[in-house]
């Protein structure tokens, strides 16, 4: 691991090099054991071993089982880039860094579950979260890959599918051809000129589109490039939901386990929240090498 400094912050970037094999890429297991064990499960059928399996942050969020599904993480789960809730946990904070306005409905829902984690997490956890990389790099196909959280500009920066000019600027901070990012909870690819932005999406909560299976992503490099696929994850929602109540945390992330609808959208841009229930059209895609921008 190194680090990098810039605008006098230090970054701890982590370098996988060279990757010849299948890469699974998901985000957000947010304290919900029955997805990441359903994940880790479906990764060993694909074949997938433990180190190419990237997890793009929040390993703990809304749901019941923090400290258990780290240590699902830590030992099935692969490297991790650090996102906010690492950043919070690792630090002692006081709340997740999530970046929701003061007083709103998802900082106001944010205190009860960061509570419930910050009481549930061992110091070991807390430990391996401050540890982690700011930035997973790799090389697939010839191409450059990135990870981060929410960008490169600000870890908790929210990027929902709308937000084409926040995808541009984030892009102009890097010379990767591919960013994958996390944080918004929305699966999404989009081209940025020569660059691509990809959200695999979460595992530990559907993407608002009414469907209660998840998100994940597998990169598969081939030839002329690596193909891109978007799986839907099938777990025990019920299960983890009926936690979430047994633990009295909040009724509306439970709800959404089951509905596949979240409680509230306050930090989605208004394009997005019209496609609230919808679809969302991803299956797969091929990127060649000939879109990449020269070394």
């Amino acid at each position: 691991m190194s680090a990098e400094t810039g605008a006098g912050i230090a970054r701890a970037v982590l370098d996988l090099g060279a990757i010849d094999a299948p890469v699974l890429v998901y985000g957000g297991p947010y304290s919900n054991l029955q997805a990441t064990q359903a994940l880790f499960d479906r990764a060993d059928t694909l074949g997938i071993a433990p180190e190419h399996r990237i997890n793009t942050g929040d390993i703990v969020a809304y749901c019941a089982t923090p400290e258990a599904t780290t240590r699902a993480v830590r030992t099935r789960g692969g490297p991790v880039v650090r996102g906010n809730c690492e950043e919070s946990f690792g630090a002692g904070a006081e709340d997740c860094g999530c970046g929701f306005e003061e007083g709103s409905a998802c900082d106001l829902l944010a205190r009860g579950w960061f509570a419930h984690a910050m009481a549930e997490l061992s110091p070991e956890s807390r430990a391996v979260m401050a540890a982690c990389p700011a930035e997973i790099r790799f090389s697939m196909a010839g191409l450059r890959l990135s990870a981060v959280h929410g960008g490169f500009s600000a870890i908790n920066r929210f990027i929902f599918p709308a937000d084409h000019a926040a995808m541009a600027d984030e892009c102009a901070r890097t010379d990767a051809d591919i960013v994958l990012a996390g944080h918004c909870g929305v699966p999404l690819a989009q081209q940025v000129k020569q660059q691509w932005w990809l959200n695999a999406g979460v595992i530990g909560m559907p993407a608002n589109d009414g469907d209660p299976r998840t998100w994940f992503m597998v990169l598969t490099p081939d030839a002329t490039g690596l193909e891109v696929v978007f799986h839907r994850l099938d777990y025990d929602h019920a299960a983890a939901a009926a936690e979430m109540r047994r633990l009295g945390l909040a009724e509306g992330y439970a709800r959404a386990l089951e509905t596949g609808l979240w409680p509230n959208m306050d930090v989605m841009p208004d394009a997005d929240r019209t496609r609230c229930g919808q679809p969302i059209p991803l299956s797969r895609l091929h990127l060649e090498r000939a879109t990449a921008r020269a070394a």
